[in-house]
């Protein structure tokens, strides 16, 4: 699946409103990042931050899990997601 940066970042938007209703995953990813409650909103516009988000998401199968469910996405669209967003391209080290 591959994604305009347009779909990519509405998917990442979606993530990061979904991640900040879930309060016991919001302090975790706050805590992971770096980040402050505050910083979200500006984060918001910038494709690098939401990169960050999808990253966060995608560390855990559950969590992916949890979110394309209750978005009604398909379980490969945050990594296609995070693919289309800036620094997602993938190494390949072989």
């Amino acid at each position: 699946m591959s994604l305009s940066q347009d779909a990519a970042e509405a998917i990442a938007l979606k993530c990061l409103a979904w991640l900040a209703g879930q309060d016991e995953l919001l302090p975790v990813f706050l805590g992971t990042t770096g980040a402050a409650a505050q910083d979200l909103r500006t984060g918001a516009q910038d494709l690098e931050f939401l990169g960050s988000v999808l990253d966060f998401l995608l560390m855990n199968d559950a969590w992916v899990m949890a979110f394309c469910s209750a978005e009604g996405l398909a379980m490969t669209a945050p990594m296609a997601a995070r693919a289309a967003l800036p620094g997602g391209s993938q190494m390949h080290w072989t």
